[in-house]
C-alpha cells in the first residue's frame, strides 16, 4: 500500500479482484507494488529506452524515448494520486507499463503493423501492452506473463474494440457495458496526455521543428511564455524552455487535481465500483483548461508529427516493418527459434506471433534486421 491514506473511492487492494493465477502474499509488499516491480524488470520495460516517442532512436540522443516518456507519466500521475487520495503503486504500475506493447517508429510503425494485421484481426497497442504482461513476458517458473492484478491489467487496456473485448472475459466487460475504470487508470490515462503534449513542446523546439513564435498562438504556451519573460527577460532561450514547459505542466497538473476533487465531490462515490458505474469520467480538466490542451494537441499534430520532414522519416519506418512483416510471414525460420516454433500451422496464428516480434523490437534492432534480410534477399 502507499504511505498515504487512501480515499474511500480508491483502488483498495484488499478489495482487488486480484490475480489470474493466485500467489502468497509477498512478505515486505503490498499487491501493487509487486506489479511496479515486476514492469520495471521486464524486457519489454528496458526495451522502451530504444523505442521512439517522436524522434526515431537514430536522431538524437536528446530526444525523449518511451522509457523517458513512461517515467515522465509516472512522475506526474503518483504527484495527482497522492493530492487525490489514490493509490500510488498501483498508479504508477499502470503508467510505466502503459507502452510496452508499442511498435519501434511510433505511431507510424504502429499504423504499418496494424495494416499488415489487417485480415489476421489487426493490431492495437492498448491490447498488445496487455498481451505483453499477460503472455509474452516470460520469466517465471509458474506462471506466463507477469500475472498482474486485474487493476493493473485494467489501467494498461486504456482502449479496445468490442470485438477484442468479448474475449477478454472480465476486463473485456467495462467495454462493452460502456463502465468506467477506476479513478487510478483514469489519472495514468491524462497524464499520459499531459506529458505527451508538454514535453512534444520541448522536443519540437529542441528539434527545430517548432518555433516559439508558432506556438505563441496556443494559450497555453503563451500564458506562461509572458510571464516567464516578464519575470526573467534575461533569460537564455533554452533555459526560457525549460522554464515555460515545466509552468505549462504545473498549471494543466493542478487544474487536474481541482477540478477532479470537485468532480468526486459532485459524484459523491464511496467505493472503486461506484466509481465504475458513475456515467463518466471523474478525473479531468476544467473546461478553460481542457479546451488548451486539446488545442495544443491539434497543433503538435498538425506542426509536428505531421511535419514534412517526420514524415519522410514515418514512410520509411512504415516500409521497414512492412517488408519484416512481409520476410517474416514467408519463413518464420528468419525469426528467433521460440517465435518460429510459437507460430503454430494457420495463417492467424503465424500473422499473429509474427506481430509480437516485430511489436517488441526496438528502432535500432528493427533498421539493422530490415538491413540484414533485404541485403541477404
Amino acid at each position: 500500500m502507499s504511505g498515504a491514506a487512501l480515499a474511500a473511492y480508491a483502488a483498495d487492494e484488499s478489495m482487488s479482484r486480484g490475480r489470474r493465477r493466485p500467489e502468497p502474499a509477498a512478505a515486505y509488499r503490498g499487491e501493487y507494488q509487486r506489479d511496479r516491480d515486476r514492469i520495471i524488470h521486464s524486457a519489454a520495460f528496458r526495451r522502451l529506452m530504444y523505442k521512439t516517442q517522436v524522434f526515431v532512436n537514430h536522431e538524437g540522443d536528446m530526444y525523449r524515448t518511451r522509457l523517458t516518456h513512461s517515467l515522465e507519466v509516472a512522475q506526474i500521475a503518483r504527484t495527482a494520486a497522492r493530492a487525490l487520495g489514490l493509490d500510488e503503486h498501483l498508479t504508477e504500475a499502470i503508467c510505466l507499463a502503459h507502452d510496452l506493447g508499442h511498435t519501434p517508429f511510433g505511431h507510424a510503425g504502429q499504423d504499418a503493423l496494424n495494416a499488415c494485421m489487417r485480415d489476421y484481426g489487426g493490431f492495437e497497442h492498448n491490447l498488445q501492452s496487455l498481451r505483453v504482461v499477460d503472455e509474452l513476458e516470460n520469466r517465471y517458473a509458474e506462471f506466463r506473463g507477469l500475472n498482474l492484478m486485474f487493476e493493473t491489467r485494467e489501467g494498461i487496456l486504456k482502449h479496445c474494440s468490442l470485438r477484442n473485448a468479448r474475449e477478454l472475459g472480465a476486463l473485456g466487460e467495462r467495454f462493452m457495458e460502456r463502465r468506467q475504470p477506476g479513478l487510478e487508470a483514469q489519472l495514468a490515462d491524462l497524464a499520459d496526455a499531459i506529458a505527451y503534449n508538454n514535453h512534444d513542446v520541448d522536443d519540437g523546439l529542441r528539434s527545430g521543428l517548432l518555433e516559439v513564435d508558432q506556438l505563441r498562438e496556443q494559450a497555453l504556451f503563451d500564458t506562461q511564455y509572458l510571464a516567464v519573460v516578464g519575470r526573467y527577460p534575461e533569460l537564455e532561450p533554452r533555459k526560457r524552455v525549460f522554464e515555460i514547459v515545466r509552468r505549462m505542466i504545473d498549471t494543466v497538473v493542478s487544474d487536474l487535481i481541482v477540478q477532479t476533487r470537485s468532480n468526486i465531490e459532485r459524484h459523491d462515490p464511496r467505493s472503486i465500483e461506484e466509481v465504475r458505474l458513475a456515467g463518466r469520467p471523474l478525473v479531468g480538466f476544467s473546461t478553460e483548461i481542457a479546451g488548451q490542451h486539446r488545442a495544443l494537441k491539434r497543433f503538435l499534430n498538425r506542426h509536428l508529427y505531421l511535419h514534412e520532414n517526420k514524415l519522410a522519416t514515418s514512410l520509411k519506418a512504415r516500409t521497414i516493418v512492412e517488408e519484416l512483416f512481409g520476410l517474416f510471414m514467408e519463413d518464420v525460420t528468419r525469426m528467433p527459434g521460440d517465435f518460429a516454433a510459437a507460430c503454430g500451422d494457420d495463417p492467424g496464428s503465424r500473422a499473429r506471433t509474427v506481430a509480437d516480434y516485430i511489436a517488441g523490437m526496438t528502432d535500432r534492432f528493427a533498421m539493422a534486421e530490415h538491413e540484414r534480410l533485404t541485403a541477404a534477399a
